[in-house]
């Protein structure tokens, strides 16, 4: 697989047509799912926010939970909530070494909200892992319960890579510059270590700040608000983004090393603080923006690499948290942003993740509610017209 990145920042295109897909329901008893991973003979993972890992074997939903980690999240609230279970991967050696890593949020002291912790799990026997076999990898305090980030994702160098939100409340009112162009801090920014270590883990030695003092060594990239939801294109190898917007604009970045996508100097293409007149000089922008005309909160997706959508190929499909669905098309230096129309789903379901199985094909996880309390949350798989 390659590890390619985009040097050049594309100007805006014409939206292209709209695609018209449908969608197979695999489960719909979920109680708020986030993340989903592809374990191996058919099996789906799929973690529920309110703490237990479900399995999908054979196309049904099992009794069983891989792990249940409710009693180390915060108490959760009922009407809506950015806390829980996030985020969830296999070992690039899974089906040797039987390892896993999450995303979760657990109590803290000293005056903050929660901690953020992303820790190593293996399983004891086929999808049940030991509680026991806890590792925390790292975790960072979180002054407010909301932009998290959540996602931990292997590249295609065998690293793992984490995203953490900006630390929350509105505006990244923290410090003189804001978490996310403060590299002194994890949030805001998204990771990159090698968990295979003695230790938690260790810095590749080809990180952007390594060996800096003035920087955290494990920053990969800065500059984001929230990004939630961020995969890598098997056939490039690029990180795609989408991070979420404060008050305006919601946009997808194509992430490379040591760059700075602007948050909060930015929001989308746009200055945000100061609100004129920004300085933009080592800013990368987004590949794509829109506003929140056609949406509140984005959520990534992937690159399509799948054979059972010929249209889809080498699109980037995601969607808005609100249920809308688009895709970005590359036409010469720029990318096109279009819409996705599903026929066959109900209305008013809230997209919260995506997820890519072995083949290619894509999956999307969606809950009827703003809350983690609804048990009606589904995973489909998206199909051709």
């Amino acid at each position: 697989m390659l590890c390619s990145y985009i040097t050049k920042t594309p100007v805006p295109a014409k939206d292209p047509a709209t695609l018209t897909l449908k969608v197979k329901q695999i489960e719909g008893n979920l109680q708020a799912p986030t993340a989903m991973v592809f374990p191996g003979n058919g099996t789906i993972w799929i973690t529920e926010q309110t703490g237990k890992i479900r399995v999908i074997k054979n196309g049904k939903l099992t009794g069983d939970a891989v792990l249940d980690l409710k009693d180390k999240l915060p108490k959760m609230n009922r009407g809506y909530e950015e806390r829980g279970l996030l985020g969830i991967a296999l070992h690039p050696q899974f089906s040797t070494n039987k390892k896993f890593y999450v995303f979760y949020s657990t109590p803290t002291t000293g005056g903050y909200n929660h901690k953020d912790v992303i820790a190593e799990y293996k399983l004891s026997s086929p999808d049940q892992a030991d509680p026991q076999s806890e590792r925390i990898i790292l975790s960072a305090d979180k002054p407010d319960g909301n932009h998290n980030g959540g996602c931990v994702q292997f590249g295609c160098d065998g690293y793992l890579y984490i995203s953490f939100g900006d630390g929350g409340g509105q505006g990244d009112k923290h410090g003189e510059s804001g978490n996310g162009q403060n590299l002194n801090t994890w949030l805001g920014k998204i990771l990159r270590v090698d968990v295979n270590a003695d230790s938690a883990y260790k810095v590749p030695k080809d990180n952007p700040f390594a060996g800096r003092t003035d920087a955290k060594p494990e920053i990969w990239a800065y500059g984001f608000r929230n990004p939630y939801r961020f995969s890598f294109d098997k056939a490039s190898g690029q990180l795609f983004a989408g991070d979420v917007g404060q008050d305006t604009w919601e946009e997808v970045d194509i992430v490379k090393k040591g760059g700075n996508y602007g948050w909060r100097i930015t929001e989308g293409t746009h200055c945000y603080n100061p609100s004129t007149g920004c300085d933009l000089t080592g800013i990368t922008m987004p590949i794509a923006e829109y506003n929140h005309r056609d949406g509140v909160s984005i959520t990534g997706g992937y690159v399509y690499n799948g054979k059972q959508i010929p249209v889809l190929k080498s699109k980037y499909l995601f969607a808005d948290w609100t249920g809308r669905m688009y895709y970005l098309q590359k036409k010469g230096l720029a990318w096109e942003r279009g819409k996705v129309t599903l026929q066959n789903i109900p209305e008013d379901l809230k997209i919260t993740g995506f997820g890519e199985d072995p083949s290619g094909e894509l999956y999307m996880l969606t809950n009827p509610d703003t809350g983690p309390e609804n048990t009606k949350g589904t995973v489909f798989k998206i199909v051709k017209n």
